[in-house]
This record gives C-alpha cells, structure tokens and sequence, in this order.
C-alpha cells in the first residue's frame, strides 16, 4: 500500500509539472510573439537591443526594433505602438518619463546599467589649454568658433544644451548648438583631432569614444546634466499592461542587466561595422554564462526551458 502511495504522489507530482509546464507556454497571450522595441539611433541601445533580439529569437519571440528619436519613441509607447525600451537615461530623459507616469502610459521593468554619464567633453589636448569646465567655454569661444555639437535633434541632451545658451549661462548666448547624429558628431571630433582645433561635444559612458578618443569631461555642468559629469542609470520601461498580457517575456526584460565593459566591446563591434544582432552573437558565445541570470523564471514562448533553447540556438 505504501509503494502504490509513493506511485500516486509521484504520479500526482509528474501532473503538476505538466500542469505548470502548460500554464508557462500560454502565460503570454499570442500578441506577445512579436515585441516591438525602440532605437532612437545610439550604439549603446542598439547593442543592447541586438543582444536582447538574439536572446529573444532563441526562446521563439521577434524583437521588431524600430529606429525612432527619443521623443517620437516615447509617443510611441504612449500611443501603444512600443511595447518597452531599453534606453531610459535617467536624469537626462525625466520630462518624458514625468509626462509619461502622468499619463498612466508606463511602467519601470528594472534598472538594467549603472555607472553611466553624459555631459559635455573636450579633447585631452584642449583641456591641456585650459578648457576644464562648463566656465572656461566662453574664454576660448573663437577656438570652438561659438559650437557645441550634439547629437539628433530631439534628444534631452541637446534640448538641454540649447536652455544653456537661451538662458546665457556661462555666457554662451552667442554659441550654436549643432545638431547631428552620433556618427556625424564623432566624426567632427576625429577631423577636429588632426589639426589638433578646439571641438566640444556631447560625450557618454559606455562608448567606444571614451577609449577612440583621449578626451576629458568638464565639470561644472551638474544643473543640466546631473553630479559626476552627468552620472546616470539606465531603466527598462514597458508600456502599460504589457507585462500583464506578456508575463513571461517581461521576467527576461525584468532581468536585464548591462555592464559598462561589455557595452564598450558590443559597441565597438558594431562602430566597426559588424551587425548588430551578429555582434550579439558573438559575445554571447564568448561569454557563454553571461545569460544564465538573465533567463532565471523564464521559459521559451512555448514553455520548455529558456537554457537549453539558448544553448542550443548559440550552438553552445
């Protein structure tokens, strides 16, 4: 009686398992197959997007990146067009988030980098002239020809550096804020470099910048860009109701988290031309445990083990 006991418990056991194993494949409703995500066009989200998209195709979801500015992005998601993104730069993005939270429209995932910033920087060289600070822009305006380069139009960074100059801190009333994008505004860095001319521009951590150039970030800028040279974190958000209707691809995104060096080799990756999603690939299979925190509590989109799918489709 006590062997037939331990069968039905075991028995009983093996049913719950199928029971859970089937209750995880139809946790996300049908809907949540495809994610639609978010670029606004900088390496650092479009490495962690390419990683994320690997991760993803490998637990049998699409990743349908789309390449938007920042603010159309979050207008995106407001209108339910974007299902999360990955590059919420915190202070620099709060407007947005404060208009968002207001309106109900979205919800914090988790913290996924630390140790980030983002202000204005300047070659080693010009600081070696004097140019250490927000405050000694002014003193050298005809070396930067009265320029500041940012980035694509739209973007906090630059919406900041423009109330700098409107509201004649620092006395920049007379300068410029070019706007471009990211490579547009490095390469003007690399042409600056040659002739060894004054150039001051939007720099960030990570970024293969900080290792291309020998550049320096000025101090004094803490009421546009925050403490420590712009020291950010970076959030994952989701729109609302979306991680109810698709719990288990929200766990994944819930357990992202990025590391300053290994967005500084994604990226380089992909500056040097590589495919973002190959370039993933690549660190992947050279960092093979990389993921295991990652998938902790999820399961592919048909409920079998997350692990094993991506082992497999790495060909780990």
């Amino acid at each position: 009686m006590k062997r037939i006991s331990r069968m039905n418990r075991f028995a009983a056991g093996l049913l719950l398992s199928v029971v859970s194993l089937g209750a995880a494949s139809a946790a996300d409703d049908a809907s949540c197959k495809t994610i639609r995500m978010s670029d606004p066009g900088w390496t650092d989200i479009t490495a962690t997007n390419g990683v994320t998209s690997v991760i993803l195709a490998a637990l049998g979801y699409e990743a349908d990146v789309k390449t938007l500015s920042v603010p159309i992005g979050y207008q995106s998601m407001k209108n339910g067009e974007i299902d999360v993104f990955l590059g919420n730069w915190m202070p620099a993005q709060k407007a947005f988030i404060d208009d968002l939270t207001s309106a109900k429209a979205t919800v914090v995932l988790n913290k996924n980098l630390e140790g980030a910033k983002f202000t204005l920087a300047v070659p080693t060289y010009v600081a070696e002239k004097g140019v250490k600070d927000f405050a000694d822009l002014q003193k050298h305006a005809d070396e930067f020809d009265h320029k500041i380069y940012g980035i694509e139009p739209g973007a906090p960074a630059n919406s900041n550096i423009q109330k700098m100059i409107d509201a004649n801190d620092f006395g920049l009333k007379d300068w410029k804020l070019v706007e471009s994008g990211e490579q547009a505004m490095l390469a003007q860095v690399e042409r600056a470099g040659k002739d060894k001319s004054a150039v001051v521009f939007l720099a960030w951590a990570p970024h293969p910048m900080n290792e291309q150039f020998s550049l320096e970030y000025l101090s004094g800028g803490d009421a546009y860009f925050g403490p420590n040279f712009g020291g950010a974190e970076v959030y994952t958000l989701a729109r609302t109701g979306w991680p109810e209707k698709c719990p288990n691809a929200a766990a994944l995104f819930k357990n992202l988290k990025f590391e300053i060096g290994m967005e500084n080799s994604l990226m380089g990756s992909i500056l040097g031309g590589d495919d973002p999603k190959a370039a993933a690939t690549a660190w992947l299979k050279a960092n093979p445990k990389a993921a295991d925190p990652w998938l902790a509590g999820v399961t592919t989109i048909d409920g079998k083990p997350a692990a094993d799918a991506v082992k497999s489709s790495l060909g780990l």
